[in-house]
């Protein structure tokens, strides 16, 4: 996955969580879309995986942000190829680049938590 597919895919799934919409990849490139069309399919097994991770953090609480790249990070650990470093790596640049001072960290270690805890695991939807 490169680089633009996921600022494409977190563009479009920020857009939906802040209209109140569903997310849908219709019209990005075929990457972001798999992406985005996956983080939406895999939505409540995601949130699930990620509030057992962040310990005293709900998904709901969580700025909209952080919780747009938690999700397609923890899509792409589980669902492709992606080597789990080059994953999580661009998940924090992510953060970084889109939210708070603090999300970089944040996102690094809830990703990585469910890294460490289950690396062959898949959220239950």
């Amino acid at each position: 996955m490169s680089a633009e597919a996921r600022v494409l895919a977190l563009e479009a799934l920020y857009a939906a969580e802040t209209r109140g919409r569903p997310p849908n990849g219709a019209g990005l490139p075929s990457r972001a879309q798999r992406m985005v069309d996956g983080v939406a399919d895999h939505a409540s097994g995601l949130d699930a995986a990620i509030e057992r991770a962040s310990r005293g953090w709900r998904v709901d609480r969580m700025a909209v942000v952080d919780r747009c790249v938690l999700r397609l990070a923890l899509y792409e650990l589980l669902y492709t190829e992606t080597p789990t470093a080059v994953v999580i790596d661009q998940a924090v640049e992510l953060a970084k680049a889109y939210s708070t001072a603090r999300s970089g960290a944040f996102v690094n270690g809830v990703l990585g938590a469910i890294a460490d805890a289950n690396p062959e695991a898949t959220p239950q939807d």
